[in-house]
């Protein structure tokens, strides 16, 4: 996939800054505690990995290793944090959360693309990802690290689901900030704002169409989380995979039952492959941090007192049933909870063999959550067949998963032509594998309507 020229990318005049990093130090972020500005030949990870502008560990894992790196994206970055009173985020040092990172190219095409960090991790988990390509087709480009970080997020804010609602503020704060900032150093307002992440990234972009649309004149979901007061939501399928996936995996007496309540639980068969890995790394210590996070009175015990979870913690989440759990649970997860009721156009795209938050428990049901709510004309949803949650398990499984950064390549260019009126997008679909000669790292052809 080519990028298409930057004045294309955004429908405006491209800027070229006269000067290289002419005036910097007059950019100021608004409402920013702490800001840090430097002057960069490279603004891609081309350049930043050896600069120190970027954290490769926050980005580890996320891509496929054979993913293009663009370059000859110069210009000016911003490093800084808003004033937060909890400090999981140790970049810089600086032991401070609600870290941030703004670019700004000298060569812009009028346009800004904000995003928030998926899963846990810091402001620049989205740089190979995203942030890469999004500057070099001529876009500014901020992120967040949405107010807390870490395996021990949970224990910010004064009440269950708090750590989670502030990540929803700093995108937005941050949103705010960087638009005026873009002012301030092109001498004019970004043209067209859009919000893109992946996992919670794609959460973040979810709510801020349903609830801060002004902002905003589309986003790109990447395999958004659900959090759904009624389920399903993580807290609903975890369990199931952790009490019947090792006794799946014995392959003893109860296999056969202990696979069928995997698929009911909505890990669907043909992905097998992928579940010893996701219950050694992801499915019990998400599940863990999330309700600690929503429901931290849970003790875990079973009746039998023998835990499922590994030997040493505090609480088992295997028995955990969260319909049944108090009614201030439930106040903690509508909080946070999605609605569907998108203000502006937003494309979802999300693999078939997701197993750590399963297509059928997720995006599905969010895509029918925005048809309810009488918001299909505003939305795509492309279901990636062969596509999984974390691109890099491609690097170890090529002939079974394909990946998704060039798939949210397509259907970031599909929304630029859909908010400028050039095309529209292709309906929502299931899409197919690549056919024999196609490269699955430069090529997703969404189709087109």
């Amino acid at each position: 996939m080519t990028a298409v020229p930057a004045a294309e990318a955004g429908e405006a005049p491209e800027v070229r800054d006269p000067g290289h990093c002419a005036h910097r130090h007059t950019l100021r972020v608004p409402g920013a505690e702490h800001q840090e500005l430097s002057c960069l030949d490279e603004l891609t990870t081309a350049g930043t990995v050896a600069s120190g502008h970027t954290d490769q560990a926050d980005w580890a894992g996320l891509t496929p290793a054979g993913l293009e790196t663009p370059r000859g994206v110069p210009g000016i970055q911003i490093d800084g944090y808003f004033p937060d009173g909890s400090a999981t985020n140790t970049n810089h040092g600086w032991m401070h959360d609600s870290q941030f990172v703004i670019r700004l190219p000298d060569r812009w095409n009028g346009g800004l693309v904000v995003a928030g960090s998926p899963g846990v991790r810091e402001q620049y988990a989205n740089d190979r990802a995203i942030a890469d390509w999004v500057l070099a087709r001529g876009y500014a480009f901020a992120a967040t690290d949405k107010g807390n970080t870490g395996a021990a997020f949970h224990r910010d804010g004064r009440r269950p689901g708090e750590a989670i609602a502030e990540w929803n503020d700093r995108v937005t704060q941050l949103t705010r900030a960087a638009r005026t900032v873009v002012a301030q150093r092109y001498h004019r307002p970004p043209r067209h704002t859009l919000a893109t992440g992946m996992s919670n990234g794609g959460y973040l972009v979810r709510w801020q169409l349903e609830n801060r649309p002004e902002l905003y004149d589309g986003g790109v979901d990447w395999e958004g989380t659900l959090w759904r007061t009624d389920g399903p939501n993580l807290l609903t399928f975890l369990p199931p995979a952790l009490r019947a996936y090792p006794v799946y995996a014995a392959s003893g007496v109860g296999a056969g039952q202990a696979h069928r309540e995997m698929v009911t639980a909505g890990y669907p068969a043909g992905s097998e492959f992928l579940w010893p890995y996701h219950h050694r790394y992801y499915w019990d210590v998400t599940q863990r941090i999330y309700r600690e996070e929503l429901d931290p009175a849970f003790d875990g015990a079973t009746e039998a007192g023998t835990p499922f979870c590994a030997p040493g913690t505090p609480a088992c989440d295997a028995d955990y049933d969260y319909a049944s759990r108090p009614r201030e649970v439930h106040r903690a997860v509508d909080r946070i909870a999605l609605t569907g009721r998108i203000g502006k156009p937003l494309i979802t795209l999300h693999g078939t063999l997701d197993v750590l938050l399963p297509i059928g428990r997720g995006s599905d049901v969010y895509a029918r959550m925005v048809r309810d709510a009488g918001r299909d004309g505003l939305f795509r949803y492309y279901r990636i067949e062969g596509g999984t949650h974390v691109d890099s398990l491609y690097d170890v499984f090529p002939d079974r998963l394909r990946p998704l950064a060039p798939c949210h390549r397509s259907a970031f260019a599909a929304m630029e032509d859909w908010i400028t009126q050039r095309g529209t997008p292709a309906a929502s679909h299931t899409v197919a594998l690549p056919g024999e000669g196609r490269d699955p790292l430069t090529e997703c052809t969404l189709g087109r309507r």
